[in-house]
């Protein structure tokens, strides 16, 4: 009896550590593969960040080649007309016109103009929100869209060009890729296809024209205007005046 009892102390550590071990061999190993997978999104989302980085320092002076959205259109439409040309070989009553038209705070905000974005969302109605760096930011390194994804990455990536480009060069690329016409890109191909000129010696009044057109460039024409386009160009050419008079064209007339 003495012997029995003097065994059962000495059992019951190995009998719990036999337990253990069952529960451990019933309790399956942690997945590698989800830890693998995290790793190979976090890798993912830094090679974006830095391609991102990169075009952004290139295109601060290297002109962009295309976009996704022109490149849609070589395919829908066979071929685009687009013409690069510097800051200096455009008109300056055409940065002040087409500022007048698609951002009258243009020099005054850092990427986003609170103002305009308060005043849409009271009106129900997103037109006017959108600053000529969210469209430069849209045209160049995005896609044209309402999609959460693209409105995310357009909004951590225009306070990143609003830092490292100038408002001159911001303002230089977006006359450079915005469409005036139907696959028509860039202010020097608008300009010989509306009036038959070069950018840099557009008057204000064709300077107008063509800002009218920016909203809807397929379904409105600088050459052969609508009533509404003439209005909107009287608007834009008083606007022009008036950014200049009061100071709203020094950020990239300086």
């Amino acid at each position: 009896m003495t012997d029995k009892g003097a065994e059962k102390p000495a059992d019951k550590p190995a009998a719990a550590r036999k337990r253990k071990a069952k529960v451990q061999e019933a309790t399956p190993p942690k997945p590698r593969f989800l830890r693998r997978l995290a790793g190979w999104v976090l890798r993912g989302l830094a090679g974006v960040a830095a391609l991102y980085a990169f075009l952004v320092l290139a295109f601060a002076v290297v002109p962009p080649p295309i976009n996704f959205y022109q490149l849609g259109e070589v395919w829908r439409l066979g071929s685009i007309d687009k013409d690069w040309v510097s800051w200096e070989e455009i008109a300056p009553v055409m940065g002040r016109s087409a500022v007048a038209a698609e951002d009258a705070n243009f020099c005054n905000h850092w990427g986003f103009d609170m103002a305009a974005i308060r005043q849409a969302i009271e009106e129900g109605s997103n037109r006017g929100a959108s600053t000529i760096s969210q469209q430069v930011v849209k045209n160049v390194f995005l896609w044209h869209g309402r999609s959460y994804l693209r409105k995310a990455m357009e909004a951590v990536l225009t306070p990143v060009v609003e830092l490292v480009w100038s408002k001159e060069r911001i303002l230089e690329v977006y006359l450079n890729v915005a469409e005036f016409d139907e696959g028509v890109f860039g202010v020097q191909a608008a300009a010989q296809h509306h009036f038959g000129v070069d950018a840099r010696d557009l008057t204000a009044l064709q300077a107008a024209r063509l800002a009218a057109v920016l909203p809807d460039p397929q379904n409105r024409s600088a050459s052969e205007p609508s009533s509404f386009v003439r209005s909107r160009t009287r608007a834009i050419i008083s606007g022009a005046e008036t950014i200049a008079a009061d100071g709203r064209s020094a950020c990239f007339e300086g």
